[in-house]
């Protein structure tokens, strides 16, 4: 018996290798031929797999399918790399597509694995998550009272998922809050509107992007128009703000830049396939032809905002202000399989124009905004006394002076008094208009 199990595992590395060899031979022939190397396999290291293999296949408390012992293999394989690399099955990679067009089921949140917990990146705005209050950093430690400790980011997701308005259980541990607590989402098909606009004040515009998709560009360039007919054709300022974006698509963050940079790289990869090695360039013309601008980031903001920030900070174009960003300066590839799925890789760092690499680092803002809440004072509370009202004051002196309708203190259009890093963008950018 212990004879016939040997000779398994022989033809089971035997087989192993020939398909290995096979792929490899595939996928990189030509690179192969070029550095005319040969290929060398691990065969200790695939003895060793194949005898574990054929240990769970004979001892393990159930029986379990060859295809599910190797689909486990792969993930696990590609989960060690890093956090972002990973395997799609059929299913996986076709609510992928779905997910960059802008339309997808679930909670809406973004997020990656930490020390065996899901981590929240970002919510996104105007789903379930962030109606429930989910905040960048939360990290997820039970989902529908099952532990996550031993679950695959990919396991932790499939659960998050499920039939639009069935509700989901998360326990949340939050910086600063003394104990978990638990937060109640009711699922929801995610539609995402990944550009809003609006003007703040006369003269002064807002774009806010939620997440990087493949018309960002194209809608990130129709508000920007639309903001400067509404502003008498030229904006003296604009706020684009990134906070709690995790970022998407690699084009989408190119074109966004490239609306506001009339020359030079926006970003550069570099990895250790030829492929991978790119640059990108901004196109003559800036929508806003030079008005000054205030990127908002904060540690949600992740990926493609990062590389939008990144370049307009090292081109001047922009004041940086928020907080440190997430710090993600990686690429992944999306490379399709023969049987319906998908390889989702890590085959580059991305690099800033003046040439920083951002991963696990993160862009500093050049003004740090720490976290505050505004409050509105109750005028009859806290009432200023001026000149004007001491009895027997001086008159101005001007007889005919205009009587002007005083504005109401705080009434600025289009801005939430609460939201304080927005306050501050504008205000910066009134002061620089007043300079100019």
């Amino acid at each position: 018996m212990e004879w016939v199990n040997v000779v398994r595992q022989k033809k089971l590395l035997i087989l192993i290798m020939g398909c290995f060899l096979g792929i490899a031979m595939s996928t990189t022939g030509t690179v192969l031929a070029e550095k005319e190397q040969a290929v060398s396999l691990p065969f200790e290291e695939l003895r060793t797999f194949t005898e574990i293999f054929g240990r769970i296949k004979q001892d393990y408390v159930e029986e379990v399918t060859d295809k599910k012992l190797l689909e486990s293999a792969i993930r696990g394989m590609l989960v060690g790399l890093d956090p972002h690399s990973s395997y799609l099955n059929e299913e996986e990679y076709k609510e992928l597509r779905v997910g960059t067009t802008g339309r997808f089921g679930g909670l809406g949140i973004q997020v990656t694995m930490e020390d065996g917990f899901v981590k929240v990146i970002s919510p996104i705005d105007d789903t379930p998550a962030k109606r429930a209050g989910m905040e960048a950093g939360d990290l997820i430690i039970k989902l529908n009272d099952q532990p996550v400790k031993g679950m695959t980011l990919t396991g932790a997701v499939k659960i998050m998922r499920g039939e639009v308005g069935s509700d989901i259980d998360l326990m949340v541990v939050r910086e600063g809050t003394p104990s978990p607590f638990k937060v109640t989402i009711t699922r929801d098909v995610i539609k995402v509107k990944s550009v809003r606009s609006r003007t703040l004040e006369d003269g002064f515009g807002y774009v806010r992007i939620s997440s990087f998709q493949s018309p960002t560009g194209a809608a990130v360039d129709a508000a920007v128009a639309k903001l400067n007919a509404e502003n008498g054709g030229q904006l003296k300022g604009l706020v684009l703000d990134l906070r709690n974006n995790p970022g998407g698509v690699l084009d989408g963050a190119v074109a966004v830049s490239d609306t506001f940079l009339d020359s030079g790289k926006i970003v550069f990869t570099e990895g250790r396939v030829k492929d991978s090695q790119m640059d990108f360039n901004a196109a003559k013309g800036d929508l806003l032809n030079g008005a000054p601008m205030v990127v908002l980031i904060n540690e949600g903001s992740a990926s493609a905002s990062e590389i939008v920030a990144g370049a307009l900070q090292d081109h001047k174009r922009a004041v940086i202000m928020g907080r440190k960003s997430f710090g993600k300066g990686s690429v992944q590839t999306i490379l399709p399989t023969g049987n319906g799925g998908a390889v989702k890789i890590t085959t580059a760092r991305y690099f800033t124009p003046s040439g920083r690499s951002i991963q696990a680092t993160g862009i500093e803002p050049d003004i740090v905004l720490k976290r505050v809440k505004l409050e509105k004072l109750d005028k009859k509370k806290f009432k200023s006394i001026k000149e004007a009202d001491l009895s027997g004051h001086l008159e101005n002196g001007e007889k005919k002076k205009a009587k002007k309708k005083a504005a109401k203190e705080g009434d600025v259009k289009g801005v939430d008094l609460r939201d304080y890093p927005l306050t501050e963008a504008l205000n910066l950018l009134k002061g620089i208009a007043i300079f100019r």
